[in-house]
């Protein structure tokens, strides 16, 4: 099974294969995204514990209605509405909110770095968050979509079901409006 999942997969391949009863060829799309779907969820947030749990949850629902997923559409994109509408229900349900700079330190806890690349890399990160943070939400979720995930402009649109043009538009806007933000930090970066 798992010399399986070493074969690169396209996921068109993967769902005709999980409808077809292969349902271990999901793991190639699980595998492909989890990265960004942690991170997607993380945004919204804003807790490590809460983020995992969103997005394996996602990827649960998204695999329960595989049956609805047009193959002619991209998989993530498809798969980003059905995370990001869970994790807007999860905030909208708990309302909670946690600290950014704690979430920044679970992120950056196991890496391997010199204790001074790591200081540095956690003050800039933090910064960076902080400054998304204070964006508003279609803001920080399109700048977070294409400079953290590299989603297309295309990907972007169908999840976002926007035209083209306005994911341009948008985020031409949104990345000045975080540059603002971060002037407001420029001597720490």
């Amino acid at each position: 099974m798992y010399e399986s999942i070493t074969k690169e997969v396209s996921d068109r391949e993967a769902v005709e294969a999980c409808l077809r009863g292969e349902t271990e060829m999901y793991r190639h799309i699980v595998e492909r995204y989890k990265e960004r779907a942690y991170y997607m969820a993380l945004m919204f947030t804003k807790n490590h514990e809460d983020a995992l749990d969103l997005s394996q949850e996602a990827f649960y629902r998204a695999y329960r209605s595989l049956g609805d997923f047009d193959s002619s559409r991209s998989f993530y994109s498809w798969f980003y509405r059905i995370l990001k509408n869970l994790c807007i229900n999860f905030v909208n349900k708990h309302k909670r909110t946690v600290r950014m700079d704690e979430t920044m330190q679970q992120i950056f806890r196991d890496w391997d770095d010199y204790p001074d690349e790591v200081f540095e890399k956690n003050e800039r990160s933090e910064i960076i968050w902080k400054a998304l943070s204070q964006l508003n939400e279609k803001d920080r979720e399109i700048i977070v979509m294409k400079d953290f995930n590299e989603f297309s402009y295309q990907e972007i649109a169908d999840a976002l079901e926007i035209p083209l043009g306005s994911v341009m538009s948008r985020l031409y806007y949104a990345r000045k409006r975080l540059l603002k933000k971060l002037q407001h930090f420029e001597g720490a970066l």
